[in-house]
């Protein structure tokens, strides 16, 4: 569905050259839901912008179904864009429009029948959970109220690619979670494919199917994220095993084995996480 090769981008600054994106090359399926972790300055939101050409890559190809965004330009290009859907960090929505509003506001902008919008936004109300907060403005709403409205409005023009921008970061971990098992509900029920950027570990391993790992603008590794959790090859990778493993540490230390079992989520086959697991019952043995 997505394919990426030979990516580059570099920022000229005050200081001299800076090459964020160093020939970064994966692909995704239809369907899948991506996730790309590092540290901060490690290139991945440029990364991420670049897939729907907010920043202009220096050279390298998207594709996108099978199709070169960066030869687009013009009207073109924003028919593309129609679909892709973003999420962002911050929520960027518009003080001044209702959550109606803020969610009817790219179809809007596409000229869709006033009908179609109207149907549209009821049914993306249900699915984000905020009936009730239709009429309500942006100041009304907490931060995982206004993460859901940013979720709707980048389902609006429905999507066949959607790409989320560190989405949970700025929220309480309920509210992340909350976020998180929404946005796997959705990927599950409208085959919608996903790329999310993050530097929490915990997020991988909770909704994503695989994971590229990135540092000083390059992928150091990428596999399955059962694999890489078990089996993490790269000192960056080992890193953010080790970041979570002291933060389990830390809020379940009077958890018991099963306790701390169900946090890092059972599934139908092979324990995500084993190794993990071990590690945290040591600790909080």
């Amino acid at each position: 569905m997505l394919t990426v090769r030979n990516l580059r981008k570099t920022f000229v600054t005050p200081q001299g050259s800076l090459e964020a994106i160093k020939d970064v090359s994966f692909q995704v399926e239809k369907g899948e839901i991506f996730g790309v972790i590092g540290f901060s300055g490690a290139g991945k939101s440029t990364l991420i912008r670049c897939l729907n050409r907010l920043e202009e890559p220096d050279s390298g190809q998207i594709f996108i179904n099978g199709r070169d965004i960066t030869l687009l330009a013009g009207q073109s290009l924003r028919e593309a864009r129609k679909k892709i859907g973003m999420i962002f960090q911050h929520f960027n929505l518009f003080d001044s429009r209702t959550v109606w509003k803020n969610i009817s506001f790219p179809m809007e902008v596409a000229r869709l029948p006033t009908r179609e919008i109207a149907k549209r936004v009821e049914k993306l109300l249900e699915v984000v959970g905020l009936v009730d907060k239709a009429d309500a403005y942006p100041a009304q709403l907490s931060g995982g109220q206004k993460q859901r409205v940013g979720i709707a409005r980048a389902l609006a023009m429905e999507p066949e690619l959607l790409l989320i921008d560190e989405a949970t970061s700025a929220l309480d971990p309920l509210t992340t979670r909350s976020i998180l098992k929404l946005l796997q509900d959705i990927n599950r029920q409208s085959g919608v494919t996903v790329v999310l950027i993050t530097h929490e570990m915990d997020v991988v391993r909770q909704i994503c199917h695989r994971v590229a790992v990135m540092e000083e603008g390059r992928l150091v590794e990428m596999g399955d994220v059962q694999e890489v959790f078990n089996e993490p090859k790269s000192k960056t990778t080992q890193l953010f095993l080790q970041q979570m493993i002291f933060n389990s540490k830390e809020n379940d230390k009077n958890s018991s084995s099963a306790g701390i079992e169900r946090a890092f989520g059972a599934r139908s086959g092979p324990c995500e996480g084993a190794v993990l697991i071990g590690e945290v019952n040591r600790y909080a043995g």
